[in-house]
């Protein structure tokens, strides 16, 4: 490993030279060359002419590949300097390096979890691969090709992943009109006449890693991704096809990829229409759900969806069917706090009729229960600052988050909270360490994924809130930049700042909202709905004596109430 590393400095200031940088305690700035060049682009003239322009275009791809090259070999050299520190300030040899990755993707604008890609990528084209490299710098090859290659190689020892790169020289314009597939194939067939067996060791490993993956797409959809072995993968496919032939034969309406897609749903879930016992978590403002407004809803790891697609999902409707809607609950906002909450009183509210009929065995027994039958809306009230849009709620004396709170933690940040990182919260944790006196409050939690979470338990790393405003984290690494994230604006809030003259922050009501039907005064149909579907505790009179009109009074935010929607069934 130390000749490795010996060779990758040698080779680092080897190559083209790098632009000066400059490390400051603030922020971070370029150097001098770096600023000087991002000052002539700035100056850059676009040319007249068809010809001429796609000369440009060209020159610039060409601009684009150098760069990704130079900052390969800055990589790499940031990554011997910062284990030639830690070993210097005693750092276990076992632990150098550990957050190299994660300092870099910050500096790209990534999240820290690509960081380690990112830097074993600059390592096998700085160290491994100088003909790849040699062609990243000259345009022959763009990032994403040389990625290719060093992606197809990783199976192979250092020295035959050498012995390839001179095999295939793309710096002599091997690959030039190539496409992806080309590339991969010729750097797959040499990776195997090199050493077919780690090739063959590496397909066997890969089944290890099959996984299933979730991402959002335009229009309320979303992609679901299976890797699989390729004979599980075909199968299912072909299971997919065949149903969706046999019911399309049958008089099916729906089109092949419709059928195939549905069928999908139905058997993973084993639940007609794909709803199953899961929580969909929708946060919108109390205009949106009672008044029709227009203000889109935020359906929590999905992204911004729109208002009547949210009513209609409330309703008990799939948006794609009609159906009756569902039964309603409500919660107070002592469950902010991990408290048991009011459900022991209210209960499930409104269930159908059609399904307590069916629960209780006297009508509707020969018919199938349907999902939707099933379905549940529990409503929690989400109280905001007016100015900033902040969530308000109580702290908490203890050092583990209490399940209320984890909640509103997961619906302030939606997802991880390290700057450019999106991946799920797989972690509540706290900005400040409870061991260097953090509080176990909203603003000194932070949602993080796995890998953010650990990442900042490396020495020289910390993290602050800033007040005012939404809730903001800043993140110092250890070369002393820094890098902030905001929470995402709610449903409502644009995400302006705090006026002067207005508190960042308001205090919660003085005493929590009656549980049951308790609504604003004009909520039109959607009232009339709710209310007909409710067995409150509370009486009319206590109602008529807390109503909105009169909480104006005693609390400015009583207009941004945002109103958090659980579906489940049961």
């Amino acid at each position: 490993m130390d000749r490795i590393r010996a060779r990758q400095a040698r080779t680092v200031v080897s190559g083209v030279p790098l632009p000066a940088t400059a490390i400051s305690s603030g922020s971070g700035s370029e150097g001098s060359d770096v600023g000087e060049f991002l000052a002539r682009l700035g100056s850059f003239r676009i040319r007249a002419g068809s010809a001429a322009l796609i000369d440009q275009i060209r020159g610039l791809e060409d601009v684009k590949s150098a760069i990704a090259a130079l900052q390969a070999r800055a990589s790499v050299a940031f990554d011997l300097a910062q284990r030639r520190e830690q070993a210097t300030a005693g750092v276990p040899s076992a632990e150098q390096g550990q957050n190299v990755g994660a300092q870099i993707a910050l500096a790209r604008r990534e999240s820290p979890n690509k960081g380690s890609r990112l830097l074993g990528l600059a390592k096998a084209l700085v160290s491994e691969m100088p003909r790849t490299m040699a062609a990243l710098e000259t345009g022959h090859l763009n990032e994403w090709r040389a990625t290719l290659l060093v992606k197809e190689t990783a199976c192979l020892s250092v020295e035959d992943r050498a012995a390839v790169d001179e095999d295939l020289a793309p710096d002599t314009g091997t690959f030039d009109g190539a496409g992806d597939k080309t590339i991969i194939a010729a750097a797959k067939a040499a990776a195997y006449r090199r050493d077919p067996r780690s090739v063959t060791q590496r397909a066997a490993h890969a089944a290890s890693e099959r996984h299933v993956s979730l991402r959002p797409a335009p229009d309320t959809m979303t992609i679901l991704t299976a890797l699989l072995p390729v004979a599980q993968g075909v199968a299912a496919y072909a299971a997919l096809t065949r149903h969706a032939d046999s019911a399309r034969s049958g008089g099916d309406t729906r089109n092949r990829g419709q059928v195939m897609a549905d069928t999908l749903t139905e058997r993973l879930t084993g639940t007609p229409g794909g709803i199953s016992g899961v929580d969909v978590q929708l946060v919108m403002t109390d205009r949106t759900l009672f008044q029709g407004d227009s203000e889109p809803a935020r359906l929590q790891g999905y992204g911004i969806v729109p208002a009547e697609w949210a009513r209609t999902l409330i309703a008990g409707g799939s948006n794609q069917t009609n159906g009756a809607p569902g039964a309603v609950q409500t919660d107070g906002e002592s469950r902010i706090n991990g408290q048991s909450g009011t459900s022991g009183k209210a209960g499930v509210v409104g269930k159908a009729g059609t399904d307590n009929q069916a629960n209780s065995g006297q009508a509707n027994s020969g018919r199938k229960r349907t999902d939707r039958e099933g379905l549940r809306v529990l409503l929690r009230r989400l109280y905001t600052a007016p100015s900033s849009g902040e969530l308000l709620a109580m702290d908490s004396k203890a050092r583990l988050f209490p399940p209320g709170m984890r909640r509103f933690i997961e619906t302030r940040d939606d997802t991880c909270r390290t700057p450019y990182c999106d991946a799920p919260i797989r972690h509540i944790d706290h900005v400040v360490p409870w061991h260097y006196g953090g509080a176990t409050s909203l603003s000194n939690g932070a949602g993080l994924c796995e890998a953010c979470n650990h990442t900042k338990e490396n020495p020289g790393w910390n993290a602050k809130t800033i007040p005012g405003g939404r809730h903001e984290l800043e993140v110092n690494t250890p070369t002393g930049h820094t890098y902030q994230s905001k929470a995402p604006p709610l449903p409502g809030h644009p995400g302006a700042p705090a006026t002067p003259d207005a508190p960042a922050t308001s205090p919660p009501p003085s005493s929590p909202a009656p549980s049951g039907t308790w609504f604003p005064a004009s909520t039109s149909l959607w009232e009339s709905f709710l209310l007909q579907r409710a067995n409150s505790t509370a009486s009319r009179d206590q109602l008529q004596g807390d109503n909105w009109a009169n909480a104006k009074t005693r609390y400015k935010h009583h207009k941004h109430v945002h109103v958090a929607r659980r579906i489940s069934t049961q």
